[in-house]
């Protein structure tokens, strides 16, 4: 199966340490997502994403700085996973995350491509900037 690359660099209002519980905390994870989500926080645990159409495995963890995933769509064919990269580097106005996924089967590029743009980084920065990944009460749905 051909595959290709998803390079993208995203700032955020936000510290570190907020971006990376938006991404690993469960809760704050189904927050801005509208879904369901249950992320392990150990390294070989399992991530659900999305009421499941995202699955995988940490593989490495480094608090506020960077993690690494084993990732699949429940649409790619059976055992094809790709490597999700999200580092975490503080900036003047907040936080520069660099964020590659590589094993994407061509075909799904694009979709991928506009999803983590759309169904990611928009709602995060939403969340963010209302004070949800700060610890701030967040409003019940």
């Amino acid at each position: 199966m051909e595959t290709k690359t998803i390079r993208q660099l995203v700032p955020f209002n936000a510290s570190p340490h907020e971006v990376y519980e938006a991404l690993m905390d469960s809760r704050k994870h189904a927050g801005f997502t509208g879904e369901r989500a249950e992320i392990s926080r150990e390294v070989g645990g399992s991530v659900s994403a999305y009421d499941g159409y995202i699955e995988g495995t940490n593989v490495e963890l480094i608090p506020d700085r960077k993690i690494v995933q084993r990732w699949r769509s429940s649409e790619w064919p059976d055992g094809h996973y790709s490597t999700v990269t999200f580092e975490l580097k503080r900036t003047t106005g907040g936080t520069r995350l660099s964020f590659t996924q590589s094993g994407v089967p061509k075909e799904d590029y694009e979709a991928k491509k506009e999803g983590w743009a759309e169904s990611y980084w928009e709602k995060m920065k939403k969340s963010l900037e209302k004070g949800e990944g700060s610890g701030a009460k967040r409003r019940t749905r």
